[in-house]
């Protein structure tokens, strides 16, 4: 009696590529805007991401382990980037009982929870930062300046300075009754936006750091083009019909985009394969969301930062993306003229 054949469900296309090298290439991409961030706040920047990728780490095994009782996953390396993610979305002066809590959220709620890489539908370093934030919002918006920071004790000592990022600056400065001529005096140089030297988080500071870092997985084909421009092209775009409406009461585009979280999320966080679009119109859309929402709360919001909610809510909105924008079926006849 002749078998048949089992048709499994697509992809089909196997490559050299795999999970671990895909992570390990993230990793490399992030590698300088970690240099840079331990140039600026010194060895605070190595101990927060470290306290948070050890962590994230030891979470997944125990999990791994101990509550799903099955086969370790931490050689696939995702741990270790979403350790590195949420360390980059973090002050360096966060104490280091907060970095853990962080992770387990990040790894135990954002990730196992759903099963492990793969079936979690929201971003796990984005669930951990956004947990934070909603429950220590003085500790998660206070930053050092940039080469005065003690200890992650949460303490600085007599030389350090804690305030606001520049968009915080800016935000309370314009509700405040100011314009953007009157503050932008205050600001930090766009040269200085573009190299690190603005207070921040560890990863949102080093914005050619984080373009060499895109460059890279662009060269290695670990991401493509879609997501990160549709993102930075709908701040621009929606950032200077603004300017143009009004100059003095909305910043320029290239505030928004060389500020905040701006190209970390883009670049980094937008683009996780299990929790964006398949489809490159897709991704477009998915892009486009994020960049929407991130400058509709930036401008309008309580937060002066709203990259971390659009992406988880725009998260939430790629199994529509997905279900309604579907490519060409394979086989389909071609209209011609």
């Amino acid at each position: 009696m002749e078998k048949k054949p089992i048709v499994s469900p697509s992809p089909h296309i196997h490559g050299p590529q795999n999970t671990a090298r895909l992570m390990r290439d993230v990793l490399i991409a992030l590698a300088p805007a970690l240099v840079v961030s331990t140039i600026v706040y010194g060895a605070n920047a190595l101990l927060v991401t470290g306290v948070s990728v050890a962590a994230c780490v030891a979470f997944e095994y125990l999990i791994q382990r101990y509550l799903l009782k099955g086969e370790s996953t931490l050689g696939n390396w995702s741990a270790v980037v979403t350790g590195v993610l949420l360390g980059f979305n973090l002050p360096s002066t966060l104490p280091v009982w907060m970095i853990v809590l962080g992770a387990l959220v990040a790894i135990g709620v954002g990730k196992m929870s759903f099963g492990g890489l793969g079936r979690n539908p929201f971003n796990p370093a984005l669930v951990g930062r956004v947990f934070l934030l909603i429950s220590f919002p003085v500790q998660m918006t206070g930053f050092a300046t940039p080469g005065n920071v003690d200890s992650l004790s949460g303490a600085t000592g007599a030389d350090a300075v804690s305030g606001p990022t520049l968009l915080g600056y800016v935000k309370e400065a314009l509700a405040a009754g100011g314009t953007t001529s009157e503050v932008a005096g205050r600001l930090t140089s766009y040269s200085d936006m573009l190299l690190g030297f603005k207070a921040g988080s560890l990863g949102e500071i080093a914005a050619l750091a984080l373009l060499l870092g895109f460059a890279y997985m662009l060269c290695r084909k670990v991401i493509t083009w879609h997501i990160p421009v549709a993102v930075l092209g709908s701040m621009a775009a929606f950032g200077a019909l603004l300017w143009a409406i009004d100059p003095m009461h909305y910043m320029n585009p290239a505030f928004h985009l060389l500020t905040g979280g701006a190209l970390l999320g883009a670049i980094f966080m937008a683009t996780d394969y299990v929790t964006s679009p398949m489809t490159h119109k897709g991704m477009l859309i998915y892009g486009a969301g994020i960049g929407l929402i991130t400058m509709l709360i930036r401008v309008w919001g309580s937060y002066p930062e709203g990259m971390s909610f659009a992406i988880l809510i725009m998260n939430a909105v790629v199994p529509l993306i997905d279900k309604y924008v579907k490519p060409e079926r394979f086989g389909r006849a071609v209209k011609t003229k």
